[in-house]
Formats: C-alpha cells, sequence, structure tokens
C-alpha cells in the first residue's frame, strides 16, 4: 500500500514539502520564529514524523533536506542545555536526533542534504547523516563541528560519521580544534560531495544524484567498510593515538575535557560497528554538557555573548546606522589596523598622518594582509585592489571634512590627542562623532580638549585589530546616548564584538590586563623561577604566560604608563603605592635595555630561524638578576594568585560602575586579553568558585603576597547576603 507524505509533512511546523514527477520529495525547513534554523525540541519531534512518513511511502524515491534560509542549520539551541541536570537527560537529548537520523540512513532509499549556506555543530551532523551533500559555493557557506569551543563535542554522530568518512586523524584535527571552513575546503577534505553555483543548480545535482543512485547505502553500513587509515589498531593510528593525548594536554594543559572526550569517541568508536559508536558518544556528550568547563563557557561564550551582540548595552530609541566615510588619525599598527577592518568591511577610509610615507606605510599594512589572503587562495587581486582603493592617504585635515566618523589612533600622549581633536573639529560636522583608541587614559579628561564632548567616546581596539573580536566601548561622563548608540552600530557593522564600560583609568580591559603580567612579573621579583611562572600562566587557562605576554605589549610602554598613572594620581590628591613588579620592570627595561619583543630581547631573548620564524627563549640572566629560591612555590598557589587578581580586580570594576552588566565583564574578559576561556570570564570565575570560598581565599593570598589581593567590598557583602553576579 502507498500513501504519499507530503500532506503529513506540511502539516509539520516549520517543514513544507513539494514532490516531483519523479516523486523525489523536497523538504525545505524553515523556523518561521528564528532567524536561522536550529536544532530543538520542536525540530527533533517534526524531523522524526518526517522521517518516518517519508519511509512509510513506497512511492516516494528520494528525499533532499533543504532549507529556505541563507544558511542550512547552524546548530543545536545551546540554551536547552541549561535545563539538564542528570546525565540520562543529556544522554537521551543526544539520541534522540541520532535515532531520526539511522533511520534515514537505512531506509533504502536516497537521501540528500542540500545546503544553501552554513552547516554548523548539529546541522552538519544532520547532513552527514544524509547519504550525499551538495553545498552553495558561497563566502557565507561555512561547514564545521565547532562544539568544542562550547566545552561540548558533537553529540549527533558528528564523531563518528566524519571519523568513518574523513579517516581517524584528519577528524580528530577538525573537531579538537573545532575549525570551521569553506564549501570548497570541505569538498577537498571529503565530506562534502559537490559544490554548486547556486539554488536551482543545486537542487538539480541533488534530484541527478537520487535518480541515480536508487538504492543509496552510507559507506559505513556495506559489507567490508573500513576506516580510511584503518581504525585504532592500524600502527600508524596506534601511534598517532599514543602520543595525541600528551600532545593535547601540553596545549591545553587540562582545562578542555572535551578535547580528551572527542579523542575517546574517535578511539573507542573505530573499534566498533556504527551504532553501537553513536552509543558511546552519547555517553561522552553526556560528560561533557555537566562539566564546569561546559557551563561557563556555555554562559559567557553563548547566554552573555549573544545578550550583547543582540544589543542589551545599545540605548533605546534610535535608529541603526552606518558609517560611510570613517578618518582615522593616525597610521601607526592600531590605525593601520582600523583602516583595513574599516575598509573590509566596505567603508570608504581617510589614512591621515604626520607625513605622506607614514601615511602610505600605513596603507601598506592591508596590503601585506590582502597578500597573505590571496596567497592562501582566500582572495584575489581584483578584491584586493577594490579594498585598497577603499583608502586614502592624506596629511590634510581638510581631506576628512565629509568623514562620518573619526577615530584618533596616535600616541598616548595628552598633548598630541588634544591637538588632534582641535584639528579634526575645526573641518568636520557638528553631527560627527569622535572617538579616541586610546587604552589607559580616561575619555572625559581627553574630552576637555574637545568643542562638543556630548559626541566625544572611546573606541578601544586590541592588536592585532584585525584579528581581536573586541572592541571596548568607553562613555566619558559626558558622552551622551546618541554618541554611544552611533559607536555600538559601527562596531557591529566592522564585524567586532562592543562592549560598553564607564570611564576610568584604564577602563576595564586594560586595568584588568595589567593585573596579570605585573602579579608574573611580581613572582619573578620573589625568586620564582621564570619557567615556573610561565608554565603557571598556561595551566591557568590563558593563551599566553605573563612574562611572554609583557613582552608582546613592550615594557617601556608598560613603564610609561605606570609613570604617567603615579603622576595623575599623586596630582589627584590621592595616595600612590608602587607595585612590587615595577623594580623588575625598571631593572630588564632601564638597566637593560631589554624594552621587549619588538627590539628582540625583554623577558625573553628572540631570534629568526632559518625558516624565517621567530624562535624565543627565557633570557638566562633572569636567574642571576632574580635568584630562583631554593623552595619554588606550589602550582596552585601560583596559579590561584594569577587568577584571583584578575577577577578580583574585574569585581572591582563592577562594584565602582566601571562595569555595567555581567556580560560585559566575562566576555571583554576573554575576548579581551584572553582570561581563561574554561573559567567563563572573570565573574563567572568567582561565581563558579563560589563567592564565600572566593573571599576566603582572596584573605589568604592578601596576608602572604600583600593588599593588592584583599577581596573587593561587593565580594564580601555579596558572600553574607548569598548573592551571585548576574544581569537578571
Amino acid at each position: 500500500m502507498s500513501m504519499d507524505c507530503t500532506p503529513t509533512i506540511n502539516k509539520l511546523a516549520d517543514f513544507s514539502a513539494e514532490r516531483d514527477d519523479d516523486n523525489i520529495v523536497t523538504v525545505t525547513i524553515n523556523q518561521t520564529e528564528r532567524q536561522m534554523n536550529v536544532i530543538d525540541d520542536t525540530f527533533n519531534q517534526s524531523f522524526s514524523v518526517l522521517v518516518d512518513a517519508f519511509i512509510n511511502d513506497e512511492t516516494a524515491k528520494g528525499l533532499i533536506l533543504t532549507s529556505g534560509k541563507d544558511s542550512f542549520i547552524v546548530g543545536a539551541d545551546i540554551d536547552q542545555l541549561a535545563s539538564i541536570q542528570t546525565h540520562k537527560q543529556a544522554f537521551e537529548l543526544a539520541e534522540s536526533l541520532k535515532a531520526s537520523l539511522r533511520k534515514l540512513e537505512k531506509s533504502g532509499k536516497p537521501v540528500v542534504a542540500a545546503m544553501t549556506g552554513s552547516a554548523l555543530g548539529g546541522g552538519l551532523e544532520v547532513a552527514l547523516g544524509c547519504h550525499y551533500r551538495v553545498a552553495i559555493d558561497s563566502a557565507k557557506t561555512k561547514l564545521g563541528l565547532p562544539e568544542v569551543k562550547l566545552g561540548l563535542l558533537p553529540g549527533g554522530g558528528g564523531t563518528q560519521r566524519l571519523m568513518r568518512l574523513l579517516g581517524m586523524q584528519k577528524s580528530l584535527e577538525m573537531m579538537t580544534q573545532g575549525k570551521i571552513i569553506s564549501a570548497n575546503a570541505a569538498k577537498e577534505s571529503g565530506f562534502i560531495d559537490a559544490i554548486a553555483s547556486d539554488t536551482d543548480d543545486m537542487l538539480n545535482q541533488a534530484k541527478a544524484w537520487i535518480k541515480a543512485n536508487p538504492d543509496a547505502q552510507q559507506p559505513w553500513d556495506k559489507k567490508g567498510f573500513s576506516i580510511p587509515g584503518g581504525n585504532a589498531n592500524h600502527p600508524k593510528n596506534a601511534q598517532m593515538l599514543s602520543v595525541a593525548p600528551a600532545m593535547a594536554y601540553q596545549k591545553s594543559h587540562g582545562n578542555y575535557p572535551a578535547i580528551t572526550h572527542i579523542m575517546s569517541c574517535v578511539f573507542e568508536g573505530s573499534l566498533l560497528a556504527i551504532d553501537a559508536a553513536l552509543e558511546v558518544e552519547s555517553s561522552y556528550f553526556a560528560a561533557c554538557v555537566l562539566s564546569p568547563e561546559s557551563n561557563n563557557l556555555i554562559t559567557s561564550m553563548w547566554t552573555q555573548l549573544n545578550q550583547i551582540k543582540k544589543g542589551q548595552s545599545r540605548p533605546n530609541g534610535f535608529d541603526r546606522q552606518k558609517v560611510n566615510k570613517v578618518a582615522v588619525l593616525g597610521a601607526g599598527m592600531m590605525g593601520a589596523g582600523i583602516a583595513y577592518i574599516a575598509a573590509k568591511a566596505g567603508i570608504n577610509v581617510v589614512l591621515l598622518d604626520t607625513s605622506i610615507e607614514n601615511a602610505n606605510k600605513g596603507k601598506q599594512y592591508s596590503e601585506k594582509l590582502l597578500d597573505k589572503t590571496i596567497n592562501r587562495g582566500r582572495s584575489n587581486e581584483t578584491k584586493k585592489e577594490a579594498l585598497l582603493s577603499k583608502i586614502q592617504t592624506t596629511i590634510s585635515y581638510d581631506d576628512i571634512a565629509d568623514c562620518d566618523l573619526v577615530i584618533e589612533a596616535v600616541f598616548e600622549d595628552r598633548d598630541i590627542k588634544a591637538k588632534c581633536t582641535e584639528q579634526a573639529e575645526a573641518v568636520i560636522a557638528e553631527t560627527v562623532v569622535y572617538a579616541s583608541n586610546t587604552s589607559t587614559i580616561p575619555i572625559t579628561s581627553l574630552a576637555i580638549a574637545s568643542k562638543r564632548p556630548s559626541q566625544f567616546i572611546g573606541l578601544h581596539f586590541f592588536s592585532p585589530v584585525d584579528k581581536m573580536p573586541l572592541v571596548e566601548i568607553i562613555m566619558g561622563e559626558q558622552t551622551d546616548d546618541a554618541t554611544l548608540a552611533k559607536a555600538f552600530d559601527f562596531v557591529l557593522q566592522i564585524g567586532k564584538t562592543p562592549i560598553v564600560v564607564n570611564d576610568s583609568r584604564g577602563f576595564y580591559t586594560s586595568r584588568v590586563f595589567g593585573t596579570y603580567v605585573s602579579e608574573g612579573i611580581a613572582m619573578l621579583g620573589e625568586g620564582v623561577h621564570p619557567r615556573r611562572i610561565e608554565v603557571a600562566g598556561l595551566k591557568a587557562g590563558m593563551p599566553m604566560p605573563p612574562l611572554a605576554l609583557q613582552d608582546e605589549v613592550s615594557l617601556d610602554l608598560s613603564l610609561r604608563i605606570k609613570e604617567q598613572t603615579k603622576k595623575d594620581t599623586l596630582s589627584e590628591g590621592k595616595g600612590w603605592v608602587s607595585h612590587p613588579a615595577e623594580t623588575v620592570l625598571k631593572v630588564i627595561a632601564k638597566d637593560h635595555e631589554r624594552l621587549g619583543k619588538k627590539v628582540g630581547k625583554g623577558f625573553y631573548d628572540y631570534s629568526q630561524s632559518s625558516e624565517g620564524k621567530r624562535d624565543k627563549q627565557l633570557w638566562p640572566k633572569l636567574t642571576e638578576l632574580f635568584p630562583s629560591v631554593d623552595e619554588q612555590p606550589d602550582m596552585e598557589e601560583l596559579i590561584d594568585r594569577l587568577l584571583y587578581i584578575q577577577a578580583n580586580e574585574s569585581a572591582r570594576c563592577y562594584e565602582e560602575n566601571v562595569l555595567r552588566s555581567v556580560a560585559e565583564g566575562n566576555v571583554g574578559s576573554i575576548f579581551g586579553w584572553g582570561f581563561a576561556p574554561p573559567q567563563g570570564g572573570t565573574l563567572q570565575f568567582i561565581n563558579a568558585t563560589g563567592i564565600e570560598n572566593f573571599v576566603k581565599r582572596s584573605h589568604e593570598l592578601a596576608a602572604k603576597f600583600g593588599a593588592r589581593f584583599k577581596p573587593a567590598q561587593i565580594l564580601i557583602e555579596m558572600a553574607k547576603k548569598g548573592e551571585v553576579f548576574s544581569d537578571g
């Protein structure tokens, strides 16, 4: 008995079906209440009904799964994980989608994933559960299994199907790094079968394949299947797997258990039949969901990041705006980077400096970045010239007269910045927003040079600008909401994540970042071996250890900032307490003229290898200048010092209303200076530690290492009340 499955499918929420004359059913997924399709409970229920209807319809010869949106499916609904409390709940969640996909795989009828755009996480797992995959060749098409970035692993069959398509080594590399790649790269790798030029071409290819393969099977369901490159018992794989955990630990220092779980899934799954292997994956997925690391990452890198991107800090009552032409004052490293990302976003740029040679050198920064992109096959000469044509270099302020935003990115010098403000405001329209890229000088004090301080704001970019995802927007005392709205929109326009903070010396990011490197330097002065300091930084989960990071920033810059801060603090009639790191910095930078990576010597010695790479090693004389004590401190104590000093300073920023929200504190700390991502950000670290425990440990550290560790007053009060940091 035959039946038409399309009426059943058309009754499903967000699923619609069409049947052609060849009895090929095309199902279009279009979740009306979402901007992009995601896998949630409603999706799973509808998908289950769809699968059963298709299998039971004897007249249906094949199935095409596609999307009514520019993307295919962008992943699972991460919000639903918040309600999971037990291993059983997490296990069953993973199994629900897999059951439907296995039915499709074994249906005996061809199923094609026709991807209109990006397929990420669970979206790609749905595609991998189809017999054939075709994607549109577009810059917007991104494919990958990035779950590890949220402390998770692919729980919809991804670890097993990708491994059976690519082999163990390639699939591990992709999943443990959370790689997201283009459609063409995916086809070259082997998990996409065809590339289409547009939607019509994609659907035509899908139908042609279905007609040519009426009895489609997955490779792993065919008799005699073997994993490309062999399973875990193959000598090459056994050798790889014997060192992979150690290599992973060397990079992650045990801070990402999801990486280990992914490796376990691939190792164990390679020795099992597909159905048993999928259950193994579900079990490890449950372990990830219940881990504190995943909870921390989801809190900050999903929930709070989405709150920020949706504009929780953008003032209401202002229409969305776009910048058409921006002036960048100063063509140094920061100005050049800002010019590049603005031009990349389609904005016309006027790059101004004191000499045309300097301005042109700043433009050449964009040229070098574009040449690298071309060499990697990601761009071409035509696109390069189009972007470069958007950057005009000049030495004349008259050329910025028609700009609708000005960003000053000159040296950290009040007088130079004031002169730039005066010269720019003499020619720009009265409605134009003026932003300073200062990293430490209070915006309110810089705005004194402005005729219209209500339109003066801070836009603090991070180096290198083309790679760093954050922009810190600083509100001066007189900055108005209209100015904030325009600055916020500009940051989103150039593809960055904005956090909004109130004015303060060092604002939020520079102020807290400085505590990390300073604590590491102070340890050196105490006699902690420099290598032990660096290991502690990495074990704490920081992307770079403190001494190496100080070299990147440069020692003379840090000294200038400390001296300027001391001068300003004393002029305000406040007391000044020297940090123990200052003495060490002066010895290295002034006595030995070691200013950091930029001059090839700082805490490290830098040398050029024969392959053109820059090698580094700790300067041997460090232990002569600062002899290491015989009894080295416990590693856990060093880690605590590095994390607690940052978190405590963040709490003070929140207490002083420099931080305007918990979300901005957490996301800003991870995106701004790389605070240990598995901890979920500085304030989430305090929450996860338990505020009462954090206060207790802070008192212990203060008794041993000084008043800088004394817990912020807000923490003492929160501990008494049993409160946690929350924007809710």
